[in-house]
């Protein structure tokens, strides 16, 4: 189903509430794969931290950004991709807290044996 010509980008949506990924061909921008903290088999997790006192700031941690990796690394394996690109930029210019907490994602997309291009000039 992939091409050889077509690239695909790694895009992370991150807020305090919810991690989301997903990969777009950079050609049409059409999703390919996707995988977010606000599945399902997050929601047990995530009820239990809003109701929670003190309760936290973040619904997600490192954790469960490894699991949306896993998830997403499966879904583009499905799919037949073999790497994907992420914006370097992007990933530079986000909070160094939420850059900490992202990289286990990655981590978990390349155990899947998708290569991340652009993961090794993060520094994490």
């Amino acid at each position: 189903m992939a091409t050889g010509s077509s690239r695909h980008l790694l895009r992370l949506l991150v807020s305090c509430r919810k991690i989301t990924a997903q990969v777009t061909t950079t050609t049409t921008d059409t999703i390919i794969a996707m995988a977010s903290s606000a599945e399902q088999e997050f929601a047990a997790q995530c009820k239990a931290k809003l109701n929670r006192i003190p309760r936290c700031r973040n619904l997600w941690d490192a954790k469960i950004a490894s699991r949306v990796g896993e998830k997403l690394g499966d879904r583009i394996n499905e799919v037949g991709v073999h790497d994907v690109e992420i914006d370097v930029e992007e990933e530079l210019n986000r909070n160094i807290h939420y850059r900490k907490l992202v990289a286990p994602l990655f981590v978990s997309v390349k155990r899947k044996g998708i290569a991340v291009v652009g993961a090794d000039k993060l520094d994490l």
